[in-house]
């Protein structure tokens, strides 16, 4: 039988992991905020007119913008943002295993010692 120091010790760790989960899927939704910001929101380069966003504009990639002379489409093109979006998929898969894996750990431990009582009081 186990002791009731391990039981405390087990279920500290099984909240902890859920805790650590909870903080990454919380990250992971900051990163999908961000993405959201930079792909949704107009923004000033510090050039001479404000730069559309980038989903809602109609001009090219950075790659043809500079041979055009537009310098809007080089400050927010497509890899930083699927950078930021690629980041926050790793961050999310780990915080979901933790906060599954946490709260699957807490409880089971309290259906073990739930299961300990009923069998100790019936005896």
């Amino acid at each position: 039988m186990r002791s009731l120091p391990y039981d405390i010790e087990f279920r500290s760790r099984a909240k902890r992991a859920q805790a650590w989960g909870a903080g990454l899927l919380s990250v992971a939704a900051l990163l999908w905020v961000w993405f959201g910001v930079l792909l949704l929101t107009p923004y000033d380069a510090g050039y001479e007119s404000a730069c559309e966003a980038r989903l809602f504009t109609e001009r090219s990639t950075a790659d043809e913008g500079y041979s055009d002379g537009n310098k809007c489409t080089a400050e927010r093109d497509w890899p930083e943002l699927l950078g930021v979006l690629g980041l926050s998929v790793p961050v999310s898969v780990v915080g979901a295993v933790l906060f599954t894996g946490g709260g699957v750990s807490n409880r089971m431990a309290e259906h073990l010692a739930e299961v300990t009582r009923l069998n100790n009081a019936k005896v």
